[in-house]
């Protein structure tokens, strides 16, 4: 059965005063959490979706799969949200088409949140998680890949930074206009279709507490990248974040990460998430998906640099 897409702007304009009201420094993070988890149903699963709750080192996790249950390759996801919102529940379906596209299971973490938990926390939780994915649940590093959007994109460099400084290093990282310095405050606008600077550079201000914004846990464009395993990542061109994306993206090449970079000049931050609903969204978590497969299936070769500046051409999508 195909799938029913809206057009595109159509889509981008029923989100701009969601995201208006949602994204709002204003409002609690306890509110801004409701308003998200509160949209979250209108983003469906794809057929044969399974979800089954289990905890990693002690957080509450989702283990997804579409199709096959039995799956001897996995990604551990970790959601956006600027570490102050966004949950299992705000991400399930991205997860969903991820674990459809790249034919593993998705673990979907619920990392803690600032302010209540402030850095180094998050990143506690996801190094744990990963650790227990390989020490209790059969998995080979080499076989699981580690994916993120935003601040979830940022913690999954900042996640492969230490695995990779302890000697242990993930098959591939997934990156969706990764948030990679939080601490920098010198966005060219103020405002895109989702993000805006008030309300991000509040919540940097939470996650970071008492900590040093030059920490490389904390902002991992400011650390060293060296040994990090492959990577593909995808930005809109019209984001706040786009110079800082860029700007890793250069330090990656010159750091020698293999890299798969896609700019997309329609979709905006994290467009993936209304994969369910937006073809050119849907097709954008197909390449993905299909990457991360790749890498968690095939053994590290020696490490190259590619930058794709075009939309990946892809296949129809059911």
């Amino acid at each position: 059965m195909k799938s029913f897409y809206v057009p595109l702007p159509i889509v981008a304009a029923a989100l701009k005063p969601f995201y208006r009201v949602a994204l709002n420094a204003k409002l609690s993070f306890r509110t801004q959490r409701l308003i998200l988890e509160a949209g979250a149903p209108l983003q469906t699963l794809p057929h044969g979706t399974v979800a089954q709750k289990l905890t990693l080192a002690g957080r509450r996790v989702e283990r997804i799969t579409v199709g096959a249950t039995e799956r001897d390759t996995a990604i551990l996801y970790l959601h956006g949200g600027a570490y102050t919102i966004g949950s299992i529940n705000t991400h399930r379906s991205l997860a969903a088409h991820l674990a459809r596209e790249s034919a593993s299971a998705v673990y979907v973490l619920d990392y803690r949140l600032a302010p209540e938990n402030p850095y180094p926390a998050a990143l506690d939780d996801a190094v744990a998680a990963f650790r227990e994915l390989v020490r209790l649940h059969g998995f080979t590093p080499d076989r699981i890949a580690i994916a993120g959007d935003s601040a979830g994109g940022g913690l999954t460099v900042a996640t492969a930074r230490r695995l990779v400084d302890d000697g242990t290093s993930p098959a591939a990282l997934g990156l969706i206009s990764p948030w990679v310095d939080p601490g920098a405050r010198d966005a060219a606008k103020d405002r895109d279709l989702v993000v805006n600077t008030g309300w991000s550079y509040s919540s940097a201000d939470a996650y970071l507490g008492a900590g040093d914004p030059l920490d490389q846990g904390f902002a991992p464009l400011l650390g060293n990248l060296d040994g990090l395993p492959p990577i593909v990542m995808h930005v809109g061109t019209d984001e706040v974040l786009y110079a800082q994306i860029t700007a890793f993206a250069d330090k990656l090449r010159l750091s020698g990460v293999e890299l798969e970079h896609v700019e997309y000049k329609k979709l905006w931050h994290v467009a993936h998430l209304q994969a369910s609903i937006l073809r050119e969204a849907a097709q954008a978590v197909h390449h993905m998906g299909s990457y991360l497969g790749r890498k968690v299936r095939t053994t590290r070769t020696d490490a190259t640099s590619e930058v794709v500046l075009t939309e990946p051409a892809t296949g129809d999508l059911a």
